[in-house]
């Protein structure tokens, strides 16, 4: 959703509500925020797609001229960088982890300055991500290590796992993705940027309170600093349950006195059970 119809979607949302009514006018808005960013996100995978293959031929380059690449973890950690600032696709991506694991599962490095991954069993964490030894496969699951959020908060992560091959053998696997609480700061900010880009022209409207959240399953994740109450009670309404396919569930909900519009929307880029949903409030 380009900003032309971004700003037409919420016109037009506004215009079949009562101006009296703050609740319709949250929720009218707060679904064609989460359209917004359901089509936010598609395009963020799909910037994974594109760019995760071409990453691993560069590093597979790495063990194809050196046959102990992988003892060097200095090394590894340049080629990482390395492969992410030669493709566009990758450059630009949102991921907030990049990472090398040997064929086991364990793994050898990430490219972050604090490597807090290393050594550590990718597969026990994502299970399903073994299947990447063979091709590219996105799942989900939880390290501790890749967390948005210190702890007790609870966190996740979306990601994605190819084979680094070498004359059809699997000599690595390498992985991208984000934590949720983290990708839910970014699309909270890419959504702030939208609004305010729209009341540019319309001095006359407050900019309104919004937050926006990853659903997965049951358990909301939100931007590190997004109230605890608000992820508490979008899992208790466990709203996934409610929708189905391309629906968008709408509710107005009252936490701790305030009123908010509620839009929930499944995205299936981000995994079968995993959707966004934005409060809105007016201010």
């Amino acid at each position: 959703m380009n900003r032309r119809t971004f700003v037409m979607a919420v016109i037009a949302a506004s215009s079949v509500v009562s101006c009296g009514d703050s609740s319709k006018v949250s929720m009218a808005r707060a679904e064609a925020h989460v359209t917004f960013l359901a089509e936010t996100a598609t395009k963020d995978v799909e910037e994974v797609r594109r760019g995760l293959p071409q990453g691993a031929a560069l590093l597979a380059e790495q063990w194809r001229t050196h046959d102990t690449f992988e003892a060097d973890l200095k090394a590894v950690h340049l080629a990482l960088e390395s492969a992410r600032r030669k493709v566009q696709d990758l450059r630009v991506a949102k991921s907030t982890f990049f990472a090398v694991a040997e064929p086991d599962g364990r793994i050898l490095r990430n490219d972050q300055e604090q490597d807090r991954m290393s050594g550590k069993a990718l597969f026990a964490s994502f299970p399903s991500l073994v299947t990447a030894k063979e091709r590219y496969f996105e799942t989900s699951g939880s390290m501790p290590e890749a967390s948005g959020v210190k702890a007790p908060r609870p966190d996740g992560q979306w990601i994605a796992g190819i084979p680094v091959s070498v004359e059809n053998t699997t000599r690595a696997v390498y992985v991208t993705g984000w934590s949720w609480s983290s990708y839910a700061y970014r699309l909270e900010f890419a959504l702030r940027g939208q609004i305010r880009s729209e009341l540019s022209s319309k001095r006359e409207e407050n900019e309104p309170l919004v937050y926006a959240f990853v659903v997965v399953g049951k358990t909301a994740y939100g931007a590190p600093v997004s109230p605890d109450v608000s992820r508490s009670r979008l899992g208790e309404l466990d709203p996934l349950t409610k929708i189905k396919d391309a629906e968008v569930l709408k509710e107005r909900m009252e936490i701790t006195g305030r009123v908010y519009g509620l839009a929930v929307k499944r995205v299936p880029a981000l995994g079968d059970n995993v959707g966004i949903a934005v409060l809105r409030s007016e201010t």
